[in-house]
């Protein structure tokens, strides 16, 4: 029962199932001499692995000695999770948070009283937010904020946690990239710390459970069989005897041999060299500048040690991270996403270009599941980007909650593959406002400045035939009435252009 007032309903540890207890996988392996095994870096631990509990449900009800709040630094965020915690752990946690604690920088963590709650403590702490052009400081971040709630833990004697993802797509970062952060970061400190502490609860919501499951064994195998099987699958970045992430360009200075390095040949990428041009910028993560990170001067030569340059390690690292992300959207349902109609494709234009509509006011950014939506626009647009295209933006009859937050924008564009936009020829606006005019100057002049020209503001769907002809363009029918009484019918003759160029 959720009223005001009442007493949450208790999720006792003590019924949920061991990650030792788990299901396995009969993974089939097959390798043609023991020389070519390889091994790895989490062994078998059945000790570890019944301290640790993957679970999706309401953390707020669970009664681990302490659970996390992942907030903002000004531990006022507006999540799901947080609302629930601070509305029935009682007004002392607010007080307590005024007085004491007053805020919390991104990778701190923050220690009150559970109040209400089953939990005795709330470890609050800030993640990090995502750009994949300073992605080393953010995962530098996150592991703090990991790293950090764990050693509060241990300071504090606690005995069992609940531990939310810290990482959110609504500050952008990838699910799967944040759970082996987590995951990671949780198995190196209890093989060094893990005496005292008698359980860890994976809280994962049903989308990141997905996740989760596929990454925990990666960490905790729970047979021979599946660590020999998950060696072959661990990321090539595991970071050191912490788990933290580590920059490696930055030990070229002390090599005693420099040029006995990896060997550029080896497949072994350093994938946390992933600086742009523009690195020398200051590193934003949260809502102030905690860092100011510039570019290596040892960036040139490590990438000649290495046989590459720089912007070709950035462009196999995004290469890498999209071809994950497309894996996963061809095999998850998202046919509640395809029920939308949000953005689906429809003909070709005049030149034979494939024609991709997003129906604007079909996308309830506060209710679509981003995650979802994301992989199901990579899996629509996957057949289509290796050739050029156009894209059609219907703005019709939107308000601000069919707006994507401008940060979950840019992630996608800066996460898909290069041939979405060396192939893009064209985005058409219908029936813009000042709203969208405002955001295309903003987002071509500062963010997304390569797709300055392609961007075109029609204020009428007729507008639209000159481009693409009526019986290619699969148009809702508010659309269409909406554009009869804004701008009546004919009024536009494409006949003239009927044969001119775009």
């Amino acid at each position: 029962m959720d009223p005001l007032g009442s007493n949450l309903e208790t999720v006792d540890i003590a019924t949920l199932t061991r990650w030792d207890s788990t299901e396995v996988e009969d993974y089939d392996i097959q390798i043609d001499s023991p020389e070519g095994q390889r091994e790895s870096d989490f062994k078998l631990n059945n000790e570890l692995n019944r301290k640790i509990i993957l679970w999706s449900g309401d953390l707020a009800r669970l009664n681990t000695e302490a659970i996390v709040n992942s907030t903002n630094e000004g531990l006022n965020d507006k999540n799901i999770l947080s609302e629930r915690i601070f509305r029935f752990a009682g007004s002392g946690l607010q007080k307590e948070i005024r007085t004491n604690i007053k805020s919390c920088r991104t990778g701190e963590a923050k220690l009150t009283k559970g109040y209400n709650l089953p939990c005795r403590y709330i470890i609050h702490t800030v993640g990090p937010r995502y750009n994949i052009k300073y992605r080393t400081a953010a995962e530098s971040a996150l592991y703090n904020s990991y790293r950090n709630v764990m050693q509060v833990v241990k300071e504090t004697a606690i005995t069992s946690i609940g531990l939310c993802c810290i990482n959110s797509m609504r500050r952008g970062y990838p699910p799967e990239e944040g759970a082996h952060i987590a995951i990671r970061t949780v198995r190196r400190f209890l093989e060094k710390y893990g005496d005292t502490i008698d359980t860890v609860v994976f809280c994962a919501t049903e989308i990141d459970e997905m996740v989760y499951k596929s990454v925990l064994p990666l960490y905790f195998p729970r047979t021979v069989n599946e660590e020999n099987y998950m060696a072959y699958h661990l990321p090539p970045e595991i970071g050191n005897e912490l788990g933290e992430p580590v920059i490696e360009e930055r030990k070229i200075r002390i090599l005693d041999k420099p040029m006995r390095a990896k060997d550029p040949d080896s497949g072994e990428l350093e994938d946390s060299i992933n600086l742009e041009d523009e690195f020398e910028l200051s590193v934003a993560i949260g809502n102030h500048a905690f860092s100011k990170m510039e570019k290596n001067p040892d960036t040139d030569k490590k990438a000649k040690l290495q046989g590459r340059s720089t912007e070709e390690m950035l462009k196999l690292e995004r290469q890498r991270r999209y071809e994950r992300w497309l894996k996963r959207a061809k095999t998850e349902d998202l046919s509640e996403i395809a029920a939308l109609r949000c953005f689906y494709h429809s003909g070709v234009d005049r030149m034979g270009r494939p024609v991709v509509i997003f129906v604007g006011r079909n996308f309830a950014s506060d209710k679509v599941d981003l995650v979802k939506a994301l992989l199901y626009f990579i899996n629509l647009m996957e057949p289509l980007v290796s050739q050029p295209y156009v894209m059609v933006y219907l703005h019709t009859l939107t308000s601000r909650d069919n707006q994507p937050h401008m940060g979950f924008l840019k992630e996608v564009y800066y996460l898909v593959d290069d041939k979405y936009r060396d192939n893009l020829r064209a985005l058409y606006v219908v029936h813009p406002t000042v709203w969208t005019r405002l955001m295309s100057w903003f987002v071509t002049t500062f963010s997304i400045s390569g797709i300055r020209n392609k961007v075109h503001s029609l204020p009428g769907v007729e507008y639209l035939y000159t481009k693409i002809r009526p019986d290619q363009l699969d148009i809702p029918a508010f659309v269409l009435d909406h554009d009869i009484q804004l701008n009546g019918t004919n009024y536009y003759n494409c006949e003239a252009l009927e044969h001119g160029q775009l």
